[in-house]
């Protein structure tokens, strides 16, 4: 089926929400303007320092130490997820990024690396000034919650950044590359100097962090516990970074603490059952809310890539769906995804997942900002994640355990006795007569279908140097292999006051 039609209005969306303007100076970046909206994020205190002092108010404070910035943009379109369909919308960031050049835009630009990098390092600020303030009370105990997740958010903005704007990291390689400036306290001069260190250094400053601040988490010391580092959301990321670390017994420990007691398998989307019957306008309202259960931490973003995902000029169409979604022959019987695919004008194809919300700059405005609510865990990735690492021990029981729980939730008239996932069914697929070959492979399918247009099928294109290869409308073909500098992103002009170097290319 080609998919069914999406009109432009039905498409973008816009909602009348208060906003809730942030400023902050971060000393490697320009200042930044943030909004939030009410709806998602709980207000913050007063900016001056001097009214923080109790946890609640630091907890307030807390509520801004995420990157309020996408990298989805960036990240689908570097990735084989997208083609040049020769038209569309043209936006400099999924331009630059498709055809692997340098995205040319500054900190303030919507989706762009640049704002990306500023958007982590003010999280970072606003994560160290909490530190600081818990560091000099008399009662340091009744901050644990706070402490904790302070903690996790500063380890997952670096942990983020060093993923992108460094070379990737690889646990059989020294990892003596540079890094990014892993920044630990708040800043207190005018122009402060900065040191990229090392991949390795960054890795284990994360580490540090994500272990210290991972038992603190309290889930009672938050309002709606998904805006924030929850204990489901930290394990999850402690998952995700022992995966890229290759230390599959950690990767399966935590993943079991995601729902301790729980079960994976009743928290994924129910593609083929609620999810089915929705319209689109009821999957762009649910897909991102914290009332899902398999949303584990979700941000505030603010971006315009609701609005554009299906008509950017280097995206989705067609083709490449059936390229994206073709490991539905993996499966045995006739089994088919159950993903809605919709089409927004010629050749513009998406799933309805990323909604917008316009923000209002005032009542009585017409103009405003776009956001987005991102996902950044999941309990489908924890899943994944689990059944890598049970590939990795060769528990192969285990992995098509966890990948015919997944089949369960996605294939249409799921039938359990004939769509099911075998080492033979693998083998035919894949060729290959090996068993932890064939299981990688069918996790980066499904994983590259359940994530399309989310950005995350970079990840694993860097954690495995898989090629990757863009053919323009003209008929020109980009080949960048694993070890391309174009593949690392460059550091942004204005971090160079601060001293960091920028990357070779």
């Amino acid at each position: 089926m080609r998919g069914r039609m999406i009109s432009g209005k039905d498409f973008t969306m816009g909602f009348n929400m208060k906003a809730n303007i942030f400023k902050r100076i971060l000393l490697i970046i320009p200042v930044l303007t943030l909004a939030g909206c009410e709806d998602f994020l709980s207000t913050e205190p007063d900016s001056t320092r001097a009214t923080i002092t109790t946890p609640k108010q630091v907890s307030q404070l807390l509520t801004t130490a995420y990157p309020q910035a996408s990298y989805v943009t960036f990240s689908e379109a570097m990735s084989d997820n997208v083609a040049d369909k020769g038209t569309g919308t043209d936006d400099r960031t999924n331009r630059g990024s498709f055809l692997f050049e340098a995205v040319e835009a500054t900190v303030d630009q919507q989706d762009s690396p640049d704002s990306y990098w500023a958007e982590c390092y003010r999280a970072v600020s606003v994560a160290n000034e909490a530190l600081d303030i818990i560091s000099k009370v008399s009662n340091p105990d009744q901050y644990n919650p706070q402490k904790g997740e302070a903690l996790l958010a500063r380890a997952y903005a670096h942990f983020m950044l060093v993923n992108y704007f460094s070379k990737f990291y690889d646990p059989q390689k020294d990892n003596s590359s540079p890094g990014i400036p892993y920044v630990t306290e708040p800043e207190k001069v005018v122009i402060k100097k900065y040191d990229r260190g090392t991949v390795a250094s960054v890795y284990a400053q994360v580490e540090k962090d994500l272990l210290e601040g991972l038992p603190l988490i309290s889930d009672g010391s938050y309002t709606v516990p998904k805006y924030h580092f929850n204990r489901a959301a930290a394990n999850a990321f402690a998952a995700r970074f022992y995966l890229v670390k290759k230390d599959y017994a950690k990767v399966i420990e935590y993943a079991n603490q995601v729902f301790p007691g729980g079960s994976l398998a009743a928290n994924l989307r129910p593609w083929n059952t609620t999810y089915e019957s929705l319209s689109p306008q009821e999957l762009f309202n649910t897909y991102s809310r914290a009332t899902e259960n398999a949303n584990l931490m979700l941000v505030e973003t603010s971006s315009n890539y609701g609005r554009y995902v299906a008509t950017y000029r280097y995206g989705m169409n067609f083709a490449k769906w059936q390229e994206i979604s073709a490991g539905e022959g993996i499966i045995g019987g006739s089994a088919s995804w159950t993903f809605p695919l919709y089409s927004q004008g010629d050749n513009n194809y998406l799933i309805p997942k990323l909604n917008e919300y316009f923000v209002r700059e005032s009542v009585n405005a017409e103009i405003g900002f776009p956001y987005v609510m991102l996902p950044v865990f999941t309990v489908e990735e924890v899943l994944f994640n689990r059944a890598e690492a049970y590939a990795y021990q060769n528990n192969t029981a285990a992995a098509l355990a966890d990948l015919n729980t997944y089949v369960s939730k996605r294939v249409g008239n799921y039938n359990a006795a004939t769509d099911v996932v075998t080492t033979t069914s693998i083998a035919r697929y894949f060729g290959t007569s090996v068993v932890r070959t064939g299981l990688i492979n069918t996790i980066l399918a499904f994983k590259r279908v359940e994530f399309v247009q989310e950005g995350m099928r970079w990840f694993d294109i860097q954690r495995y140097g898989l090629q990757v290869q863009h053919v323009t409308f003209g008929g020109q073909t980009i080949t960048v292999p694993a070890d391309d500098p174009r593949r690392v992103l460059q550091i942004p002009q204005s971090a160079t006051i601060s001293g960091i170097e920028q990357n070779s290319r």
